[in-house]
This record gives structure tokens, C-alpha cells and sequence, in this order.
């Protein structure tokens, strides 16, 4: 392991100190003392994304993408760096050069921090101008305990929590409880009727959270600025087509050829073309998404 990965040193903050964050004093069992890398903006409007480790390629695709639109509408996108949706909701935000911040269940030093191949993307989001946050002193490994118990200081951060998919026992919502113990606004993405992924987010929304399809639909409940949408054209009729097709939503290359009805060889080598000219993302897993 690289040593000294993470450069930003680690301070401090008491309750009773001014730089404080306001909206997380304001919950009823605030943290006392905080730890961070990086810098707590005042004021900043912070929404949080969550989700299951163990996510789909559609999760995955949600995730980065409803966070990338966020971040280009100036909103800090908060999680907690976990794998999967956490994973994913951070680097979405970091591609657009946005700021994010990762509450971890775990203290800040390097040895400690959980998971560890985080340790990179942790990084990345401190040079971005980033925040992690924790609880507990340097030297506190994760526990059962420890990583339930953040998930309040991620609801408490936030104006409000998406939960991208979820089994009906979960973190994500665990999170869920604490935003609506703490008067924020929850909203969920459906999923496939037959996925245990999809279980908990159905749960919530019978429960009456908001069933959202895109960051403007956040954006619109929290009042916010609405986004500023990039007009991407093709240089031909295949681009053309395929953007079109992606305008639909993430697609798997295979149901891109399927949409299109092109060539193999031919959309893989279109889509490799637009990826380098900045139009089309590799999610992972041959899963593209617009760079809108």
C-alpha cells in the first residue's frame, strides 16, 4: 500500500465551535465532536445518496448519474464511500468536478478506513476539494455498530436522501429512518419486481416516499435550481442513434446493438469514439451512460 495516500492532516471540530455544520447541530443527537480531511463549507446544500454494496449495473449506472447531474446543479453529494451505490454516487459527482463528501463508520487514518481499496478514491475526493467525516477518533476500526450509527450524520448532513436499491434489511435504510426521524425528505428509485435489490426501495415508496426518475425531480421537491441541459449532437447517423437510445436511460452494450439494430463491431467502435470525444461514459461492465 502507498504510503502517506491521503495528505490532508485531520482536525477537529466541537459542537460548540462555530464552524460547526448548523444542519447537523440541529438534529437530536448531534455528534459532539467531529473529525475531518478537508475543509466543511458553510451553508453548502448537501444531499445524500445511498445504497446496497452488493448493486446492480443498473444501480451502479442510477447512482452516478443522478449524482453527476446534482453536482452540476451546485449540490454537494454526500455518502458514506461504502462499495457499490456509495462508490458510485461519489465518483458521479467527482466527474462532474463537484464537491462530495464521505461520512465513514470507521476513524480517518489510513489504516483504519474501511473499505480498503477506497483509499484512492478517497484521495481523489480530497483533491477535488472534498470532506471525509467521522465520529470517531483516528485508530477506531468499523464495526456493527459504527457504520448504522453514521448513517444519521449522513441524513443529518443532507437537505434530504435517496436510496438508489436496497434489501428490506438494510443500511440504506437505516438511513432512510434517521432522514425521516429528522424531518428530511426521502425519495427512491423503482426496480425490477423480481430483484431483492428493489425490495427496499418499494418498501419506502408504499411508505409514501417520493419515487424519483432524475435529479431534476430532487431538485424540484428541495426547490433548488433546476439543471442547465447540454445539448450533445452526433457526428453521423450512427451517433445520432445511439445517443438517442442512450437519451432513454444507462443501456448495456448489448441492448444498445439490440435498440439500434446496428453492427457489433460497428457500435463498439462508435461508442469507443464518443468516449474519447467526451459523449458517452463507460459506467463499467460495458454499461454506457450520456455525458449530459
Amino acid at each position: 500500500m502507498e504510503k502517506n495516500l491521503l495528505k490532508e492532516e485531520i482536525k477537529t471540530i466541537k459542537i460548540e465551535q462555530e464552524n460547526y455544520p448548523e444542519i447537523l447541530r440541529r438534529i437530536k443527537n448531534p455528534p459532539l465532536t467531529l473529525y475531518l480531511r478537508g475543509e466543511i463549507l458553510k451553508n453548502e446544500k448537501c444531499f445524500a445518496i445511498v445504497g446496497t454494496r452488493k448493486c446492480s449495473d443498473y444501480g451502479k449506472g442510477i447512482a452516478f448519474s443522478i449524482a453527476k447531474d446534482l453536482a452540476r446543479a451546485g449540490v454537494t453529494v454526500v455518502s458514506g464511500m461504502a462499495r457499490g451505490i456509495d462508490s458510485f454516487s461519489h465518483k458521479g459527482a467527482l466527474e462532474e468536478k463537484g464537491r462530495t463528501i464521505a461520512v465513514l463508520g470507521t476513524g480517518l487514518d489510513e489504516k483504519s478506513i474501511y473499505p480498503r481499496e477506497n483509499l484512492k478514491l478517497a484521495q481523489r475526493i480530497l483533491e477535488q476539494g472534498g470532506c471525509l467525516i467521522s465520529e470517531y477518533p483516528p485508530g477506531t476500526r468499523g464495526t456493527q455498530f459504527t457504520f448504522p450509527e453514521r448513517n444519521r450524520i449522513i441524513s443529518g448532513l443532507s437537505l434530504g436522501v435517496l436510496v438508489v436499491e436496497a434489501k428490506i434489511k438494510s443500511g440504506a435504510l437505516i438511513t432512510a429512518d434517521w432522514a425521516k426521524k429528522q424531518g428530511k425528505k426521502v425519495f427512491a428509485i423503482p426496480g425490477s419486481l423480481f430483484w431483492q435489490n428493489s425490495k427496499g426501495c418499494h418498501l419506502l415508496i408504499k411508505q409514501g416516499v417520493k419515487l424519483i426518475e432524475s435529479a431534476d425531480d430532487i431538485l424540484k421537491e428541495l426547490n433548488l435550481p433546476r439543471i442547465e441541459k447540454q445539448n450533445i449532437k452526433g457526428e453521423d447517423l450512427k451517433e445520432n442513434l445511439i445517443l438517442k437510445t442512450l437519451s432513454e436511460g444507462n443501456l448495456h452494450i448489448e441492448d444498445i446493438i439490440e435498440k439500434t439494430k446496428l453492427s457489433p463491431q460497428l457500435v463498439s467502435t462508435t461508442l469507443s469514439l464518443m468516449e474519447v470525444e467526451g459523449k458517452v461514459k463507460n459506467l463499467g461492465g460495458n454499461i454506457y451512460a450520456l455525458i449530459s
